[in-house]
């Protein structure tokens, strides 16, 4: 898994998602249909491949979607707001989406995922890296009769 990092941007400014906490339109990940927050995640390698976590405390795991496209991972789930009376709230409720780009395709069979305190913990085995394919091709010169040539 050497040489293979999580692609990160390169920007003297920060993600607008990420910054804001919310995902806006014409944006990356952006959906029309509703606004949805940001969940925070980290990203790590190891030698079987990559784990990703995300923080969503207070969910159960049937409100948790995931799906594999590509190279592209997506978490989202939805916090339902309990409709009790409440004196003050600074619990987020509504859609929560995030999308993760690794560096290769994404063997979807293999991906696990487990929830368990708040954080949900994804595990993408990735395939071992092929043998460089880069090769030198050597030239041959043609003949002087130009290409196309008959004689």
């Amino acid at each position: 898994m050497t040489g293979h990092h999580v692609e990160r941007r390169h920007s003297l400014f920060p993600d607008f998602n990420d910054l804001f906490n919310r995902e806006f339109p014409g944006l990356p990940g952006w959906r029309p249909a509703t606004a949805a927050h940001s969940i925070p995640v980290e990203v790590l390698s190891d030698a079987d491949g990559y784990v990703l976590r995300a923080e969503l405390p207070g969910m159960d795991a049937d409100d948790i979607g995931i799906t594999v496209d590509d190279n592209l991972i997506t978490v989202s789930a939805e916090h339902s707001e309990s409709k009790k009376d409440k004196e003050h709230s600074e619990f987020r409720y509504g859609s929560f989406r995030r999308t993760v780009r690794l560096p290769a395709t994404i063997p979807a069979d293999d991906v696990d995922a487990s929830y368990a305190d708040g954080i949900l913990t994804i595990r993408v085995p990735m395939p071992e890296e092929k043998a460089e394919t880069r090769r030198t091709i050597p030239v041959r010169r043609a003949d002087s009769g130009g290409e196309g040539a008959t004689s």
